[in-house]
């Protein structure tokens, strides 16, 4: 069954919103990090929000490794209306997102990765949907009282470490897998 992949970065006081604004340096590290992230991936779940924003951006943008992905990868757009901008291999979804990844992890393919997105990633991860976390974490607090991907109110849930490594300048990668026990 494919995984559905969650790939974040994170201030230390654990912002994920704007990361424009706050994640400064995270090396040569950052870009190989997320090429070995997205290699495995073959579609991507967004929100309507970073849909829309990102269509302002990524279609002709030249940052890699990620602009030939997300150009080239099916989005799966959750939507309740329709987004602003066309962007091409884009899937608008208007049905329940739970049983639309379910229904998508057991198609044949690789890894389902979600990008930005917080509202969806906060859904995808109460509902247990999220198989593994790649969280990028910059060496900054933001204090900007932006969004959090993790709420107070959220259930208690147990992950594996995988792999933890660092940057020069500080930034943590950190890889966990949804424990099983």
């Amino acid at each position: 069954m494919r995984k559905v992949v969650l790939y974040q970065l994170l201030s230390l006081d654990g912002v994920a919103e704007e990361p424009g604004d706050w994640m400064f340096d995270g090396g040569r590290e950052l870009f190989d990090n997320l090429a070995g992230v997205i290699e495995r991936q073959d579609a991507i779940l967004l929100g309507h929000g970073t849909y829309d924003y990102w269509a302002g951006y990524w279609p002709t943008s030249d940052v890699e490794p990620f602009a030939s992905f997300v150009n080239g990868t099916t989005k799966h757009v959750f939507a309740s209306s329709r987004p602003a901008a066309e962007w091409a291999n884009s899937v608008i979804v208007s049905e329940p997102v739970d049983g639309y990844v379910a229904d998508l992890k057991r198609r044949p393919g690789g890894d389902i990765g979600v990008h930005g997105s917080i509202r969806l990633a906060r859904s995808l991860l109460r509902s247990d949907r999220v198989d593994e976390l790649r969280l990028v974490m910059s060496p900054v607090l933001a204090n900007n009282g932006g969004r959090r991907l993790f709420e107070s109110d959220d259930a208690l849930r147990r992950f594996d470490l995988l792999d933890v490594a660092a940057s020069a300048a500080g930034t943590v990668f950190l890889a966990y897998s949804r424990s099983t026990s």
